[in-house]
């Protein structure tokens, strides 16, 4: 069984994740831990732990429950100001990190009774927080903070040295394919590979790498970013081996409505210069609507990255290329 290591953060790694299950392949989720915004930040603060938010989800996205368990995990105590809109799989993981010390021990138990396929890793146990440098030279503490600033960042960082998780570097020499998951770039993305060591042990490893390209760009963080752009961004660290990018027209209601409310917009295909970074093109549409929302489409996204590992599988190494459309 092809083994599959995924890092980045809580939505994008969730929803990949969500079709990549339901094939047999055997998944690791790398998260990073520096989120501080609403439910999480509110706990971070008061157990002094680091962020159990995307974990939490990226652990319910993994499960194999009822939709009746789905839906009591997400759910949010909105009409008590004591228990301040927390959801109960925040909850939950916090009371296990509370009662087990730390992720370590606290996972497993959860894995167990969500029933999760495959493994999640914190990328650290300790309390850390991202720190952005603007193209202006302005430090923004705060993950949350970050996003908000809505501007252009010329670095990522942390605040303090800290300890990656030891699982880590295992299943990364393990690993068949390394995935660089769709997410923010700045603050989902990039807080793996700019920890120096982790990036020369996913460069130096025999997994093929593959980036999985943002759909929308990111407010004043990625404005005018192409595919080329990202895939630079991310060359810089690691060099990947293979990208997937959406190729295909999205509706122009839903990029009016983008636009319009969130400051986003889709990200350019632009071949002619994705096809100059040496690196292998799989492209097709790779997105759903879901209740009016833009989203990857799972199973999609699942059926190129196995299609990727199976044409690949005498040679992971090797030049054989296996795109949706061929460029």
């Amino acid at each position: 069984m092809y083994k599959i290591v995924i890092f980045g953060g809580g939505s994008g790694a969730s929803h990949l994740l969500k079709g990549l299950k339901l094939f047999p392949v055997e998944l690791t989720s790398v998260i990073t831990v520096c989120d501080n915004g609403k439910s999480t930040g509110k706990l971070r603060k008061e157990f002094s732990t680091p962020a159990v938010g995307d974990i939490s989800k990226v652990l319910l996205e993994m499960s194999n429950v009822s939709n009746d368990i789905r839906e009591l995990m997400n759910y949010r105590f909105t009409a008590s100001q004591t228990l301040e809109n927390h959801s109960i799989k925040n909850l939950l993981l916090t009371a296990l990190l509370d009662l087990k010390g730390d992720f370590k021990h606290a996972l497993p138990v959860l894995e167990e009774l969500l029933n999760t396929k495959g493994r999640i890793l914190p990328l650290t146990e300790d309390n850390v927080e991202l720190i952005g440098e603007t193209l202006n030279g302005k430090l923004i503490v705060g993950e949350a903070q970050i996003t908000a600033a809505k501007e252009k960042m010329l670095n990522i960082s942390y605040n303090k040295p800290f300890s990656i998780n030891k699982g880590v570097y295992k299943t990364i020499k393990d690993a068949d394919l390394i995935i660089i998951s769709y997410g923010s770039l700045y603050t989902s993305i990039l807080p793996h590979l700019v920890v120096k060591e982790l990036a020369e042990k996913i460069d130096n490893s025999n997994a093929r790498k593959m980036y999985i390209c943002n759909l929308m760009s990111q407010p004043g963080e990625t404005d005018d970013y192409s595919v080329s752009d990202h895939v630079k961004v991310i060359q810089k660290y690691i060099k990947l081996d293979a990208v997937i990018a959406n190729d295909s027209p999205i509706d122009s209601e839903i990029v009016k409505m983008y636009s319009s409310k969130e400051q986003k917009d889709p990200i350019p295909f632009d071949l002619d210069k994705i096809k100059k970074l040496d690196i292998e093109i799989i492209s097709d549409k790779t997105f759903i609507i879901e209740d009016g929302l833009l989203r990857h489409d799972p199973l999609i996204m699942g059926y190129l990255v196995f299609s990727y590992l199976m044409k690949n599988k005498n040679n992971l190494k090797g030049t054989t290329k296996v795109n949706s459309k061929i460029h």
